[in-house]
């Protein structure tokens, strides 16, 4: 090292500010170590491009310096303007402490956090990690019951002890109190640091980082805090003026051209109005009972593979029901599932329409389910507060039967809402009631319905196969607090229920669609992982052969599948269509992530996104692959672009109202 680099490094690491640069650059270090480890975790998913991986390391280190800079910001304008003659004294020393440590506390739980975020998603914090922070309880509990909490804070306050400790070692403590330079020397300091994090916050943009087709080198190049706040600062994404676009009358003429089947007519000549009147035979009223189980990917079954056993009661009942064996869910989350069978609708961008405003009295399936007197409930084992089910089941006219854990805002819609007793609850973790207890208030409000004329519909939501892997002791062969054990266990509770169910009267008349809401896990090598959208749906207890429905289906596409099979004669405005009136070759699927939209159509994968690309893939089904064509077909891009442009505009203007 040179007498020069010494010199400088004396300033910097031997001022006033050595304890700043200090933790910035343990910082960056610890980032870069994070990257690393991601990189080596999701290493079979990356393409291994020299310039792109230099790339992505160095944006990666922007990102991390910004970032640093960001939660040593108030510290540097306090080391600027904290006169010379106070350095050391007892109030320097707590203000510093003070501020180091909860900078310390932020950094080591944010570097911490981000390794189940990305074992579970294979991103960096996102719009998930910020609506999550939305509601503390379920969260904080999942947290305290998926994983040891105060060997966590133990861990959090001895790596802030630790670095103290080697800031005394080190002598960057010492340097801090006992450096007194006038404030015109400090400047040279603060001022350059403050302007950097000036003009890195103005410049850098977390889109920076995606240059590439691989998810994963686009997600090593960024940094989680601030994916996290960028996330929070765009939580809705404006069609219009994000995505690529077609002339308004082009998208809509397109869409209803596409919706149209052949026992359909439209109710109106104009040119915006999807409503079409469907033509039913023979119609038949069972009650219908829409089972979402949660993350349910179709590789659990052993119809699809899986020799482990898992899945002993889907199976059995999928050989005696319509089974869907090539259906594709709309998205990653559970609102997303909830979006596809409720309002029949493509996955529009940003959030999605059951966590946003104005979103009550719009054309679902429970405006069908009214044509024909029918009583809708919505029986969830957690707080419906959550995800704003209950705003948004409310605001569409469903009984809301859910677990009250006193937060007022659950009771905004005026509708009316059941609370799940304690006395009746056997077993309850983070996010809910067991299963089995879900399923017994299931049947409890079934047989409350069976005592009138007026036949029901109830959409059940499950919860236990989520972490932390919990459910009641000696119910299955498989330790708790695993994925394939909770797995299990959703199985063991589906079938319980489908057995206390045929002991009813009103079973014989009751039609099952058991569906997952989404996949286990959406992490992978692309922006959308097809796979990792592959869901499993039966119709059980219908009068109809058993028989598997090998097309490709969209979720949006159950429900009113389901209706087609009933022979119902209605009015809709769903997006969701019949999948055994499509065409040959005209099977789709819709699949999206928040920022980024697509259609499957055959094996041609259609992708658009926020910076207005657009991007064709051809998808290999054996291999699980994805290749770019560069010839792109037009027709299939007009369809996507005006599939979820005509979606988004007709939420964001009202148009999805009844």
């Amino acid at each position: 090292m040179s007498t020069k680099t010494r010199s400088l490094k004396g300033k910097i690491f031997k001022s006033r500010f050595s304890a700043f640069f200090t933790v910035l650059g343990l910082y960056i270090l610890l980032s870069f170590l994070i990257r690393v480890t991601f990189f080596i975790w999701s290493f079979k998913d990356v393409d291994f491009n020299f310039i792109s991986l230099v790339r992505t390391f160095f944006t990666g280190f922007v990102f991390d310096l910004a970032t640093g800079l960001f939660f040593l910001t108030l510290y540097a304008v306090y080391l600027l303007v904290f006169p010379k003659k106070w350095t050391g004294t007892l109030f320097d020393k707590i203000f510093t402490y003070t501020y180091l440590a909860i900078a310390l506390i932020i950094i080591y739980f944010s570097l911490m956090a981000e390794i189940p975020f990305w074992d579970e998603f294979g991103a960096r914090f996102n719009f998930i990690a910020v609506d999550y922070l939305i509601y503390t309880y379920e969260v904080v509990s999942n947290i305290n019951e998926s994983y040891p909490l105060p060997l966590i804070i133990g861990v959090l306050l001895s790596l802030v002890a630790l670095t103290f400790f080697l800031l005394y070692r080190t002598g960057a403590f010492a340097s801090t109190f006992s450096d007194q330079k006038p404030v015109k020397i400090r400047a040279v300091y603060a001022i350059p640091l403050l302007f950097i994090t000036f003009l890195l916050s103005s410049v850098t943009k977390n889109k920076q980082a995606e240059f590439s087709n691989n998810l994963v080198v686009n997600e090593l190049g960024k940094n989680g805090v601030y994916s996290f706040f960028a996330a929070f600062r765009s939580n809705e994404l404006d069609y219009g003026t994000f995505y690529p676009k077609l002339p308004e009358k082009e998208a809509y003429s397109i869409v209803k051209k596409d919706l149209l089947q052949e026992n359909e007519r439209y109710t109106s000549s104009q040119w915006d109005n999807i409503t079409r009147y469907i033509a039913g035979n023979n119609e038949a009223h069972p009650n219908i009972i829409l089972i979402a189980i949660e993350s349910f990917s179709a590789d659990f079954l052993s119809a699809f593979g899986n020799k482990e056993n898992l899945t002993p009661n889907y199976d059995n009942l999928a050989k005696k029901s319509i089974f869907f064996t090539n259906l594709y869910a709309t998205g990653t989350r559970t609102v997303r599932g909830m979006e596809a069978l409720t309002l029949c609708v493509p996955p529009t961008p940003g959030n999605s329409i059951v966590r946003r405003p104005d979103n009550q009295n719009l054309f679902s399936i429970a405006t069908v389910l009214r044509q024909k007197n029918y009583h809708p409930y919505f029986i969830y084992g957690g707080d419906g507060y959550f995800d704003n089910m209950n705003n948004f089941f409310g605001g569409q006219g469903f009984d809301i039967v859910d677990r009250d854990r006193g937060n007022p805002l659950s009771d905004k819609i005026a509708t009316h809402r059941y609370k799940i007793p304690d006395h009746e609850v056997s077993f309850e973790n983070a996010w809910g009631i067991c299963d089995e207890d879900l399923y017994k208030q299931a049947i409890q409000y079934a047989d409350k319905s069976a005592t009138t004329s007026t036949p029901f519909f109830q959409f059940i939501m499950t919860t236990s196969n989520h972490k932390p892997y919990t459910f009641p002791a000696k119910t299955i062969d498989l330790p708790q607090g695993n994925r394939n054990a909770a797995v299990k266990y959703t199985d063991y509770a589906l079938g319980k229920f489908i057995m206390n169910a045929k002991e009813k009267s009103w079973f014989r008349n009751t039609v099952f669609l058991i569906v997952a809401d989404h996949c286990a896990s959406s992490a992978g090598k692309w922006e959308i992982n097809i796979d990792k959208h592959h869901i499993p749906a039966i119709i059980y207890n219908l009068p109809h052969k058993p028989e598997k429905i090998n097309r490709l289906t969209s979720q949006i596409d159950l429900v009113p599948t389901l209706l087609g099979y009933l022979g119902w004669n209605y009015n809709t405005a769903l997006y969701g269509k019949d999948v055994n009136l499509m065409k040959a070759g005209d099977e789709r699927a819709f699949i999206g992530n928040y920022r980024t939209l697509g259609m499957l159509k055959g094996n041609q994968f259609t992708q658009i996104d926020d910076r207005k690309r657009i991007k064709q893939f051809m998808v290999s089904e054996k291999e699980k692959s994805m290749s770019e064509v560069k010839d792109q077909n037009k027709i299939l891009v007009s369809q996507t672009i005006s599939y979820y442009q005509t979606a988004s505009e007709r939420f964001k203007n009202g148009k999805m109202k009844e």
